[in-house]
């Protein structure tokens, strides 16, 4: 049988209401976990906002109270308050600015060992609490927290970064791209099983130089892939193409597309084929733009109910 070619798939979000409550949830959770209610940050005699300020001052010094301001969003009073106090405790000075009306802020030498003590307890705090994660899991980890401070902050995403499959690969593009299948166009088992196939005969025939399959990532999460595998000794067939909604705007999808037929070509083939369906329309459009021209069209129910399928080729 030959490969299914997959569309950009549809967005599948919870209710808004959803994630509002895992975030609330989350925070409470996290307020406890950092210890952020308790009276000292990490045992010492400073506040969560005092020891942020004080972070803030080392790792910008010289810094004004303004920017201090902008970026914790602290009442200028409070924070007024606040340097007086670590004035009066020997651990800030004032110089001499550009502007007389700004006095740029730096830790003293007391300043410098009070900080430096506060980072080390916390790092190695930090540390402890991820102690019972594998290296793998901590990654992951790391990954996924960027990821959260992006979307939460508004920050666009990066492109996706396309990479050669690797071990561990497949198993999660079948599970993707089937549970896709069946929430979006309602094929059954069948496709899981045509995908699995595809997969696997993939890595137990794989044929370096002649056969590849790229995956696209970002944050360790697999957001597309597409495959290029051997037909004949003059024909390649493009399989299994898959965008994830996650990772529209970014032309991956002619990327991925673009890559088979480089490599193709490189390989010395002759002709690139595939088989997609008439439903796939932004899949079809890449196929066209690229010169792909469709052979045949017929019509089977082997996903469970009739659908339109076609055959595509291009001369290489």
């Amino acid at each position: 049988m030959p490969s299914v070619n997959l569309h950009l798939p549809d967005d599948h979000a919870p209710a808004p209401h959803a994630a509002t409550d895992a975030l609330r949830r989350f925070n409470r959770f996290y307020t406890r976990f950092a210890g952020v209610l308790s009276p000292g940050y990490m045992g010492s005699e400073l506040s969560l906002i005092e020891a942020r300020i004080l972070y803030e001052i080392a790792t910008g010094q010289p810094v004004v109270s303004k920017r201090i301001v902008e970026t914790l969003s602290v009442d200028p009073g409070y924070l007024s308050r606040i340097l007086r106090r670590f004035t009066q405790l020997g651990w800030i000075a004032r110089t001499r600015g550009a502007d007389a009306r700004e006095h740029p802020i730096r830790l003293t030498a007391a300043g410098e060992a009070l900080f430096s003590q506060l980072d080390r307890t916390t790092a190695a705090s930090t540390s402890a609490t991820l102690a019972h994660l594998s290296r793998d899991e901590q990654a992951g980890l790391a990954e996924r927290l960027a990821w959260i401070e992006a979307r939460l902050a508004g920050v666009p995403l990066p492109p996706p970064a396309v990479r050669p499959w690797r071990p561990g690969d497949m198993g999660l593009i079948t599970a993707q791209q089937a549970v896709y299948y069946r929430n979006a166009y309602g094929w059954g088992d069948a496709m899981e099983v045509l995908i699995g196939e595809i997969t696997s005969r993939f890595v137990r025939d794989f044929h370096a130089g002649r056969e590849q399959c790229w995956v696209a990532e970002r944050h360790g999460e697999l957001l597309g892939s597409v495959f290029l595998v051997a037909e004949s000794d003059k024909v390649a067939r493009l399989r299994l193409l898959y965008v994830d909604a996650a990772a529209r705007g970014h032309g991956l999808g002619r990327d991925l597309v673009g890559r088979c037929i480089a490599f193709a070509r490189e390989a010395g083939y002759a002709e690139l084929v595939l088989w997609t369906h008439t439903v796939l329309a932004s899949a079809r459009a890449i196929y066209a733009d690229y010169g792909f021209t469709i052979e045949k069209v017929e019509t089977h129910d082997e996903f469970g109910k009739p659908e339109q399928s076609e055959h595509w080729r291009l001369a290489l």
